[in-house]
């Protein structure tokens, strides 16, 4: 019990000290953001960085647009997801075993794979730098596991609710709205979870469809730190905790329902 206990106390202390260094340098003035001291707090600390960022930088439109595409991204996922992985998992119909087999097929491919096909349905169809496009990229991104997870959640719940429901006197929509979605909520929740992480820490797709500064998302905004001669560590430090605030916020409140969610979702497909 105690190495048990040892071991947990080094795995956290080993996962927080790349957090409290990033919080660290975000404090430091800018010509000390080297240092060899082990202080999280310097003794000339300054919320100079954090000012910066408010107020000279474009930081808060990086953060709507951030926010917007992923709110979209995970209430266009989780309706989708929802209602497709019902009807896997509850209707036989032709093409069924295919269409499964299909989107778990592109699972097997990295999402770098499919950015030049990707790019060129965005040329096509002018939703190159815009909202839409990159919301649509992100979506199809994210539908095939969230799909397969509602299905194998769907397969937990007995048939048995649905008719009891269809007895009463409901329809099957009816029943999947009443019944079957509350009950599937810990499946909605890792959904909408994962949507949400898809579009909010992406970096590729957004810098190749995104093209003006207006539509910058909140990792290619920080990219803006960067140049080839210097890099501006404490704003860096400073934006990469806030970024992460939310992303934290989300896990926390969701947190009761996720294991449950991961469970039951895997125990039957």
């Amino acid at each position: 019990m105690i190495l048990t206990y040892a071991f947990l106390i080094t795995f956290t202390l080993a996962t927080l000290y790349p957090i409290i260094q990033v919080f660290s340098i975000s404090l430091r003035p800018a010509n000390k953001l080297l240092s060899t001291s082990l202080e999280i707090i310097p003794k000339d600390w300054t919320l100079e960085a954090y000012q910066k960022l408010f107020i000279e930088k474009p930081f808060l439109r990086w953060l709507a647009n951030s926010t917007f595409i992923s709110f979209v991204v995970t209430l266009t996922g989780v309706t989708l997801a929802s209602t497709a992985g019902y009807a896997f998992s509850r209707f036989d119909f032709r093409g069924k075993k295919t269409g499964l087999a299909s989107i778990l097929v592109t699972q097997m491919f990295p999402a770098t794979m499919l950015l030049l096909p990707l790019y060129i349905m965005l040329v096509k169809l002018g939703l190159l730098n815009s909202y839409l496009g990159v919301i649509i990229v992100y979506t199809a991104t994210a539908l095939p596991f969230c799909i397969w997870q509602m299905k194998g959640y769907y397969d937990t719940i007995p048939t048995t609710l649905e008719e009891a429901a269809r007895i009463d006197g409901s329809t099957q929509i009816q029943a999947f709205y009443k019944i079957i979605l509350p009950l599937a909520a810990p499946g909605l929740v890792i959904t909408a979870l994962f949507s949400f992480m898809t579009a909010w820490a992406e970096y590729v797709v957004a810098a190749q469809v995104l093209q003006e500064s207006q539509l910058y998302t909140l990792p290619i905004g920080l990219k803006q730190f960067e140049s080839s001669m210097s890099t501006e560590w404490a704003l860096y430090a400073a934006a990469s905790l806030i970024v992460s605030i939310p992303a934290v916020a989300l896990f926390l409140f969701l947190s009761r329902w996720l294991v449950t969610g991961l469970t039951l979702g895997s125990v039957k497909g």
